[in-house]
């Protein structure tokens, strides 16, 4: 019994090595299709867009890709853009993929660039670059 918990606990400890394989390789083609414009779509072919992530399901059936435009801009252009060319997405990136089935599409803006953005404005904030270039002093000495 105990070797039947242990193996139902190793499934929630994160993607297996070939999910995050076969992720990669969709995020890197997905990547190399949308940088050469290969999708036809006049949205999509003025952008530049980054792929920051690719997450499969644990049966490789879904990939989600985290998106986002360059500089951030029109990403809900982008988002609505990239889902409404999903098909032809799918079908030129399983191309180079070589699985038996092409995983479905789908897309979300990357969270990760908000984030780096707010760190960004907050260190450009001059309270914070006050506090950052004030001697270091213990809080035992004041």
């Amino acid at each position: 019994m105990g070797h039947m918990c242990a193996k139902r606990f190793s499934k929630a400890s994160g993607p297996s090595t070939r999910q995050l394989r076969v992720a990669e390789v969709i995020r890197h083609r997905l990547a190399e299709v949308l940088g050469r414009g290969e999708v036809h779509d006049d949205d999509l072919s003025r952008m530049s867009i980054t792929v920051a992530e690719v997450r499969t399901s644990p049966d490789l059936r879904i990939a989600t890709a985290f998106v986002m435009p360059l500089g951030g801009r029109d990403a809900e252009l982008a988002l609505k853009a990239l889902r409404r060319c999903k098909g032809e997405l799918r079908h030129l990136v399983a191309s180079g993929l070589g699985l038996r089935f092409a995983p479905e599409l789908r897309f979300e803006l990357d969270a990760t660039f908000d984030a780096m953005d707010n760190a960004r404005r907050m260190f450009a904030d001059p309270r914070v670059q006050a506090d950052i270039a004030a001697p270091e002093r213990d809080d035992d000495d004041a």
